[in-house]
């Protein structure tokens, strides 16, 4: 296995909601190898973006606030550094996709001149070779006539091209990780697979290590190497793509997989997960899907299940399986 290039330690950041503290982020562990594709999937409201955020120290406070855990990026813990020490690594060395190219770009500043600024403040370059390299970048992409499109402004491009930008953006200094947050959301399909292959050819010629953050399935199928699922601020699951999809060991997992529409079950009724994913700052005690869950019985309940290995670089938080349980007194009948 390569070394980890980043690692995320039980990570747990916290929001004001309804007048207290709540873990929207609990005790997220995880790495990405260098150059590995890694996949984020679960419902909205678990805590996918809020993770993103805290990796590059950039949760809004106040609401929001990191209150422990580490970041590990090439042996550094981000948490210990200052925000002048995080500008350089932002952009340069971490770059992040966010979840809507429609707010995420400066409706008042030219598509060449926001790929420029980056450049120049992360690479050194002049105004000049900043907008040289922003068309060549914006051509790396597959923007047609780039040298056009560097004055154009954000209003101008459909939703599709702000995506490209966004990507060439991400990109213009070479990072060794690229976190992507719902990159093909509110895009057509046609669109949503050019972007993808963008992102799989970009990362192949470069090297990159990505995290993407999707509830979309057949994204990650398509593109990761390795996925973690997570619900409820915790990660559930975390198996190789192939092996998830084969077997996937979770209950959670195993119903949003049985969610997806398949060619062989026309006329079928739909299947869904009963319930709701909890809100945030509902008092959660035991499995946080166990409301949700066929097979849910007293220890689920009452206690939290560990991520223990369950095979090869596999892992899941569940009671099912064990025949005994560790550390709570409690053994299956």
């Amino acid at each position: 296995m390569n070394r980890a290039l980043l690692e995320v330690r039980n990570l747990k950041t916290c929001f004001r909601v309804e007048g207290r503290e709540v873990a929207i982020a609990d005790g997220i562990t995880f790495h990405i190898n260098r150059g590995e594709v890694v996949g984020l999937v679960g419902e909205s409201g678990c805590g996918k973006s809020v993770t993103a955020l805290s990796i590059m120290n950039l949760v809004p406070d106040p609401p929001g606030k990191i209150r422990s855990g580490q970041i590990i990026f090439e042996d550094e813990d981000l948490l210990t550094k200052s925000e002048k020490q995080l500008r350089k690594i932002r952009g340069n060395h971490i770059s992040m996709i966010f979840q809507d190219p429609m707010t995420s770009l400066n409706p008042v500043q030219s598509i060449g001149r926001q790929i420029s600024e980056t450049l120049e403040q992360h690479q050194g370059l002049n105004r000049k070779q900043g907008m040289d390299m922003a068309q060549t970048l914006l051509k790396l992409v597959g923007i047609p006539s780039p040298k056009s499109l560097v004055s154009e402004y954000p209003h101008r491009l459909s939703g599709g091209m702000k995506q490209r930008v966004m990507i060439a953006m991400a990109v213009s200094c070479n990072p060794k990780l690229m976190i992507a947050d719902e990159p093909t959301t509110a895009l057509d399909v046609t669109i949503q697979a050019q972007i993808l292959e963008i992102m799989k050819e970009l990362q192949k010629s470069r090297g990159m290590a990505i995290l993407l953050i999707t509830h979309d399935l057949g994204i990650v199928a398509e593109i990761a190497e390795r996925v973690m699922v997570m619900y409820a601020g915790k990660i559930v699951e975390s198996a190789p793509v192939s092996r998830l999809f084969a077997n996937p060991q979770h209950p959670y997992t195993k119903g949003l997989l049985s969610a997806v529409p398949c060619p062989d079950t026309v006329g079928e009724r739909l299947r869904t997960i009963k319930g709701t994913i909890p809100r945030s700052g509902d008092h959660l005690v035991g499995c946080r899907f166990h409301p949700r869950c066929e097979y849910t019985c007293e220890i689920c309940i009452k206690h939290e299940p560990f991520l223990r290995e369950v095979g090869a670089n596999s892992y899941v938080s569940c009671w099912q399986g064990i025949e005994r349980y560790p550390g709570v007194g409690l053994n299956r009948e």
